[in-house]
């Protein structure tokens, strides 16, 4: 099979899978569902993917790419503004992402999860995963446009923190796991188990994060 027709395939049943573990959640899927909404037989399906594993981690792969250049697109909108600006408009983005997309976000944290918890968990699968090597290749770009941005803050003067950019950077990701795990519990739905409006929470969030960098804030 030619190279771009096997891609394309491959291509199929990863938008396949997505669709089978929004509906299912991982643990529930089975390789026989991502088969059958892929048009496939299991067996034609572990010919590209081995494990459900390494298919998952081909989603979150994906997850990468798309945060990636949404981060891209965000910076390029907001070039000719102040690094504030750019850098809050990321912060949003990255909530705005874990709204639209979040079986990403479900996906983007289990692999920082399984990243945290050291090689040796990994199991035989993960290691023999073309993905799994690719999304380590990646994994730390989307926070480099961040820090970027943050830094350009500093020179224009929109930013006043002396925290290090990298730190401010990390504490707006953790801040965002906490909303990205509201989202993930709330799924397709506007509000979570408690009926709050996330719009609310975002807003919030947003203007913490502004008195955060915007403010002459030092470690002492």
């Amino acid at each position: 099979m030619k190279a771009s027709k096997r891609a394309k395939k491959e291509e199929k049943i990863i938008r396949s899978a997505e669709k089978v573990f929004r509906r299912l959640g991982y643990k529930n899927s089975k390789m026989e569902d991502i088969a059958e909404a892929s048009g496939i037989t299991k067996v034609t399906l572990y010919s590209y993917f081995q494990s459900k594993e390494n298919l998952y981690m081909a989603i979150t792969y994906h997850a990468m790419l798309s945060l990636n250049n949404y981060y891209i697109k965000i910076c390029k909108e907001h070039k000719e503004e102040k690094g504030l600006v750019s850098t809050l408009a990321l912060i949003e983005g990255f909530m705005n992402f874990c709204e639209q997309k979040y079986l990403y976000s479900e996906a983007l944290l289990d692999y920082f999860s399984l990243i945290r918890s050291g090689s040796s968990t990994f199991t035989d699968a993960l290691k023999e995963s073309t993905y799994f090597k690719k999304a380590q290749s990646i994994q730390n770009e989307a926070f480099k446009y961040v820090i970027a941005e943050i830094e350009r803050g500093k020179e224009d003067g929109s930013i006043s923190s002396e925290i290090d950019s990298a730190v401010i950077t990390l504490i707006g990701w953790t801040s965002g796991i906490g909303y990205a795990k509201v989202v993930s519990a709330s799924g397709s739905r506007k509000t979570n188990i408690l009926n709050v409006d996330l719009a609310e929470i975002k807003k919030i969030k947003i203007g913490l994060a502004r008195k955060l960098i915007s403010s002459k804030i030092t470690y002492n």
